[in-house]
Order: structure tokens, then sequence, then C-alpha cells
């Protein structure tokens, strides 16, 4: 029923994530009856192709300078400390962590995780380039920020074996109950690890 560009068009919306079919033809729709909109979103698309790419240093996202280097906000922030560095699997999960404002070491962002069942083994993580960091930066400590999930576990124990080596601290996020909730609604392997994690106040 549609011309086959904007079906093209909603076909490519639709492969993003969280947007279905019919959501994907309501924005393409929107972009007809909008020709300024449309315009302005093409050079952005445009843009971003050309100009954003992951950071050299760490792997977030970043702008391609005049001379072609990307450094992203965090490596280029002075007031940052190079002693600690906090790893991700993911661009998603350093911005999460920035949010926070918790975090005023650097990131480095693995972009993925251990996962024999996926194909991913040691080989596939960027290991050499991670070690690179630590010693030319004179890290002192590393902290595992991978998820809570079986491959992010084990991501995280085969790191903590392979950093120790380098002579650094590695630590690892600590997990349990989220703020506001309540004990009784939180699975055993949370209540147990909120535990074991315990502080003195």
């Amino acid at each position: 029923m549609l011309p086959a560009r904007l079906t093209r068009l909603v076909h490519l919306l639709s492969r993003l994530p969280g947007v279905g079919e019919k959501t994907a033809q309501r924005f393409a729709l929107s972009m007809v009856a909008d020709r300024e909109l449309a315009s302005d979103l093409s050079q952005s698309l445009h843009e971003l192709a050309e100009f954003i790419r992951p950071c050299d240093v760490c792997g977030n996202l970043a702008e391609v300078s005049d001379s072609g280097d990307a450094r992203c906000h965090v490596c280029l922030d002075q007031r940052r400390t190079g002693s600690l560095l906090c790893i991700v699997q993911r661009i998603q999960d350093l911005m999460a962590i920035e949010r926070s404002g918790a975090m005023r070491g650097r990131y480095f962002v693995l972009g993925k995780l251990l996962s024999p069942l996926d194909g991913v083994g040691p080989d596939e993580l960027p290991l050499d380039k991670l070690r690179t960091r630590i010693r030319e930066e004179g890290v002192s400590e590393v902290i595992l920020a991978t998820p809570t999930s079986v491959d992010g576990e084990a991501t995280a124990l085969f790191l903590a074996r392979e950093l120790e080596a380098l002579g650094v601290t590695v630590s690892r996020i600590a997990s349990g109950i989220p703020h506001g909730g309540e004990l009784e609604f939180a699975d055993q392997i949370t209540l147990g690890r909120a535990i074991d994690g315990r502080r003195s106040l």
C-alpha cells in the first residue's frame, strides 16, 4: 500500500530496538508530513555515520576530531583519575554508571561477554588492549562492572584471574536489594549477595 521508498524506511525503522512495524510506519508517515524533520533527521544520520565512532581509548562513543582521532568526553576529562578503571560490557552500562555520578575514574568497554553457546571465547575479548592500557596508564584498581548474568559472572571471574597477574587490585561491583525494594520480593541469589556484601555502619 505504501510507495517502495517509504516501505523501505518502515522496514529500516522497525529494525531499531523496541520499534515494531506499526510504530515504524507511524514514524515514517510523520516524516512525510514534516519535510523539515525528515531533512534534519537525514542530515543527522549522515553525520552520525561519518563523525561518530567508538573512542580510540576506551570504546565509548566519541566524535571524530579534525585530526581523525576519536576521544570521548571521559577520556578527555583531565579531572578523572587514571588509576581507577571500570570495565563494562556495553556503552549503555557506561552511561548508566555515569548517571550515578559515583565513578571518577575511566572506563573500558569490552563489547561482548564470554559465551560458549554464542561462540565467544577468551580470544574474542580485547585483552591485549586492556593489558596495554593498565600498564601504560598506571592503573592500580580495576572495577569489574559486567552484568550479574551467567555470562557476566564468568567474564568477571576470567578477567579477575587474568588481571591479578598485572599486580592491580581487582574488585567487583556489589549487588543486592535495590533502593526502596522489599525483601520479600527479592530472589535468593540477590538476597545472598546482599548479605555477603554487607558493610559496617
